[in-house]
């Protein structure tokens, strides 16, 4: 997609941002005005081939969207005229059934004829030409609806849909099914593969043109939600199909489909179950009221005797030993399942942290085949921080090479002893069954193999010390003291950073062999919930400036005299080690005992040498460029005569709301949550399950969010739409005087001036204060030449933080060598 499309669609969000705060409720906007205007589009092309209008004619004509463009039009009347045409369009004689589907029961949620105005001569910006590229546009739009939907909906990543598509591989000739199709996005990708599978060397289609319009026919969508069906039929249309066929249907209360079946079925259907359950009909095989159990259950059923599929479905399927899930389990391993394959924990940040697997049914296949196979997917290429930053690792062109040989194999009758996958394994349902859980935990059928380094493997405590800090107890801790406790705050990137600015320190100095060293490497090895154990490092780099001692929640891995410790660190912090790690929770814990016992490389000593020098080479890169990202403040040399207004005046400020502590739930539904400072990666603890639906408690995406405790002002952009905490305060220019990217920057700006009141528990400021913050506010089109200049500073800040990551992963690449 161009920058300049990307531009329009952000543009008209921005327009609506004020009336229709919800990004879903944009969306529909956008939708709705994008066909109108499209309608009219294809009239004026009729009419210059020497036809007549179709869509506008008659008693339509007035609608037109030209005759909404006429300069001589007021604000008010275009409002009156395009409010009532998209009520009526629904009983338009001339649109065709997509057309009158899409407008069915639209409306305008707002009443201001300037916002308007504004935002349909943003859509009058597009024109309906190359519809490929407008799809691909209109893609881009949906992917940006960032909340959770009211029945528990989520966006499945663009690369998570390719990649179960090109394992169920659908055919031309195949009737295809997504039962909770949200925006379509799995039916026009499978339609998508299937026009790349039968194109020439010369990109001519090998298809036929009644071969085309039956695969068009034969892509299938429900959705509970007509907002959604609407949203899905425009993505449809503007990715070649003129007749989309995505029906409103309630999957699973509705019988009316019930005797409809489908060769291949493509879903992530919804996660959420709504209090009290669903009340389904009694046709499903298993009794329950879980969403996530029905859908499951209804896609098997309704696959055809050689049906394939692929479902993403929360970690509960796997695992959960409530009898519905146990016996959708039994069901699945005897007559569908063939393979299992385990998503990264973020692969649906921001909107969920939700754990995921993908299930491959082959109804044919899973009848000849003994055997299950069990896949991992590490890395996805993203990182699983809420901002989804890309990153070199990426496992699924080798998982998906591994599937399709498992697969193949299986077809042909090979057997599979000797075939030893990199990313999994190969399990006999019969060892599945034999305790009566039918769990699909890969985990537990892992065969622990030496992995191929060519150096020896040691046990990691027979190199290192490793050891847990000490039992420090609350009243222990004091505002000042001797000895600085170093607690999980303290850890930051891949070092540890001793703030003596912040409470934590022992009254006077215990007898102990604990105190850091330089060189020392940190990990968390306790935390409130299992996913946070093992996830943050730190390396001490220099003398801690004061004496330090970790607490229990810390465990300290301290080298001897056979490993050098910059190369001790970067074992520790690899991959490999990582994943072993993650393994050893027990509860919320990791024992030293067991860390011990796990098996790392260790090359002679003038090879680690030659190791770290690299590293330490690529270190000074990534800390040069980290130095300056981390120092960039945007410079603004203000006029004396620009006027200074109040923020309250220009943008609306929200305050947070922390959830009880008991709502939160790193592992299972809600929505993301955020506390604290503005550095998104370093602050998400998990989601909300019972939260507030009060919309003033949500930011949305665009808007600035500044820190109001300890640290008071710093600031950032979020993208996506999040609950926040108390700890933060939502920034939302309102009036059309005050430029967003201006607005952000001048607010950065200010973050060092930015005070709070230095209360005795913490530093903070108040949400009166925040919103008393004087800004200079010189016209629009200074704010917005201004923006675009420190944009570019901007970029070249962002350059820095790729670098930083093109050096990490060469530091990875080191690191990989050492393994094999």
């Amino acid at each position: 997609m161009d920058a300049e499309t990307k531009r329009r669609i952000d543009n008209a969000r921005d327009a609506l941002v004020g009336k229709v705060p919800d990004p879903k409720g944009q969306v529909e906007q956008i939708t709705i005005a994008l066909t109108y205007k499209f309608m009219d589009d294809m009239d004026l092309q009729a009419v210059a081939l020497g036809g007549t209008r179709q869509f506008f004619a008659g008693e339509f004509a007035q609608y037109a969207w030209s005759e909404l463009m006429d300069p001589a039009l007021g604000a008010q009347d275009m409002l009156t005229r395009y409010s009532i045409g998209i009520e009526r369009m629904s009983e338009n004689p001339g649109a065709a059934p997509l057309f009158r589907t899409i407008f069915a029961n639209a409306f305008l949620p707002y009443n201001d004829p300037t916002t308007l105005q504004q935002f349909l001569r943003i859509i009058n910006e597009f024109e309906y030409g190359n519809s490929e590229t407008l799809g691909d546009a209109y893609e881009y739009l949906t992917s940006i609806m960032g909340s959770q939907g009211d029945a528990g909906q989520f966006r499945t990543p663009r690369h998570i849909i390719e990649f179960i598509v090109d394992i169920v591989d659908p055919q031309p000739q195949e009737r295809i099914l997504d039962p909770a199709c949200g925006t379509g996005g799995f039916l026009i990708e499978a339609y998508k593969h299937i026009l790349a599978a039968n194109t020439d060397s010369s990109g001519a289609s090998k298809l036929s043109p009644n071969q085309l319009a039956k695969l068009a026919d034969n892509l299938i969508g429900y959705d509970i939600d007509p907002g959604m069906v609407r949203i899905a039929l425009l993505n449809m249309y503007l990715h070649g199909m003129a007749d989309p066929h995505i029906s409103e249907y309630d999957t699973l209360t509705s019988e009316d489909r019930w005797g409809e079946y489908a060769d291949v079925i493509v879903a992530n259907p919804p996660f959420m179950t709504p209090k009290g359950g669903i009340r389904p009909h009694d046709r499903f095989s298993v009794k329950s009221r879980r969403s996530e159990v029905l859908f499951v259950d209804y896609m098997a059923e309704h696959l055809t005797s050689n049906g394939r599929a692929g479902i993403v479905v929360p970690e509960g399927i796997i695992f959960q030993s409530q009898n519905a899930h146990k016996a959708l389990r039994k069901m699945l391993v005897a007559d569908y399942l063939v393979a299992v394959i385990s998503l990264p924990g973020g692969v649906f940040q921001p909107y969920s942290g939700v754990k995921t697997s993908i299930l491959i049914l082959d109804k044919a296949l899973s009848r000849r085949s003994d055997n299950i196979g069990v896949f991992k997917v590490q890395n996805d290429g993203f990182d699983l921080g809420a901002q989804r930053r890309a990153i070199e690792q990426n496992d699924l062109p080798q998982v998906l090479d591994e599937i399709r040989e498992y697969l193949r194999r299986s077809r042909d009758g090979e057997s599979t002893d000797e075939w030893i996958p990199i990313t999994g394994h190969v399990v006999p349902r019969e060892k599945i069954a034999e305790d009566g859980e039918y769990n699909l935990s890969g985990e537990r059928f892992r065969v622990r193999t030496v992995r191929a380094s060519k150096w020896p493997m040691v046990r990691l405590g027979d190199v290192a010390e490793v050891f847990n800090g000490i039992a420090v107890r609350k009243s222990d801790i004091a505002d000042s003291g001797v000895v600085k406790v170093i607690k999980v705050r303290d850890f930051d990137e891949n070092e540890v950073r001793f703030n003596t600015d912040t409470n934590g320190w022992l009254r006077s100095r215990p007898q102990s062999d604990k105190f850091l060293r330089t060189g020392d490497t940190l990990m968390i090895n306790a935390a409130h919930n299992a996913s946070h154990v093992a996830a943050k490092f730190g390396f001490v780099k220099h003398i801690p400036p004061v004496e330090s001692l970790p607490t229990g929640e810390v465990m300290v891995f301290r080298t001897g005299t056979k490993v050098l410790p910059v190369f001790l660190n970067a074992i520790i912090t690899s991959n490999q080690i990582k994943d072993d790690l993650k393994e050893m929770v027990k509860g919320i814990h990791i024992y030293p005992k067991d860390v011990r016992e796990l098996l790392c490389p260790l090359p002679p000593m003038a090879v680690q040498r030659e190791l770290v020098s690299e590293i330490e080479g690529y270190q000074r890169v990534i800390d040069g460029a980290r130095m300056v990202v981390e120092n960039w403040r945007p410079r603004l040399e203000v006029d004396p005569g620009w006027p200074e207004v109040e923020l309250g005046e220009v943008a609306d400020v929200l305050a947070g709301q922390s959830p009880p502590g008991k709502s939160y739930n790193s592992d299972g539904e809600g929505e993301p949550f955020y506390q604290g400072k503005t550095q998104f990666g370093d602050v998400y603890i998990g989601t909300a399950t019972k939260w507030t639906t009060d919309p003033r408690r949500f930011a949305e995406p665009r808007d600035i969010l500044m820190s109001v405790r300890a640290p008071v002002g710093p600031v950032n952009i979020t993208t996506e739409r999040i609950c926040i905490g108390r700890g933060l305060a939502a920034i939302q220019p309102s009036n059309g005087k005050f430029d967003r990217e201006f607005a952000f920057y001048m607010l950065k700006n200010l973050e060092d001036e930015i005070t709070g009141s230095g209360g005795t528990a913490f530093d903070s400021i108040t949400i009166r204060d925040v919103r008393r913050i004087g800004v200079p506010l010189p016209p629009v089109e200074v704010q917005r030449e201004l923006a675009t200049e420190l944009a570019k500073e901007q970029a070249a800040i962002d350059a820095n933080r790729e670098l930083m990551r093109r050096m990490e992963g060469r530091v990875r690449a080191v690191v990989g060598r050492v393994w094999g």
